[in-house]
């Protein structure tokens, strides 16, 4: 489930992720990808995994779909989790695209909304 956050910054898409991540919650994401940029170059994103199991099988496909579309598109983007494997994907994410990629512990949500807002 993604729960969005509310932001000050114009072009960041700040979520609470958990449980499973269905393919409506990535058209949803899809949807702000969309909005932000007619109005911008990049997209920066905040993203706080609690209780965050990973995707659906239809969720993962959709968000690989968005992601190729988008993926020139994106900026800066934090990950704030519990797991070492929400670490590890943090860091292949970082390793298939030119954004900067930063991940966070939970208890560094702080840090990294200083971070994603600079």
């Amino acid at each position: 489930m993604i729960q969005l956050i509310n932001s000050e910054k114009d072009n960041l898409i700040s979520a609470k992720l958990s449980d499973k991540i269905s393919k409506k919650d990535v058209e949803k994401i899809h949807s702000l990808i969309h909005n932000i940029l007619e109005n911008h170059k990049k997209v920066d994103f905040y993203f706080e995994m609690e209780d965050f199991e990973g995707y659906t099988l239809k969720g993962f496909w959709e968000d690989i779909k968005v992601d190729s579309a988008h993926i020139s598109d994106y900026g800066k983007m934090a990950f704030v989790g519990e797991k070492k494997w929400q670490e590890w994907v943090a860091k292949a994410t970082a390793f298939f695209t030119s954004s900067e990629v930063k991940y966070f512990d939970l208890e560094e949500k702080e840090k990294a909304m200083l971070w994603i807002n600079q």
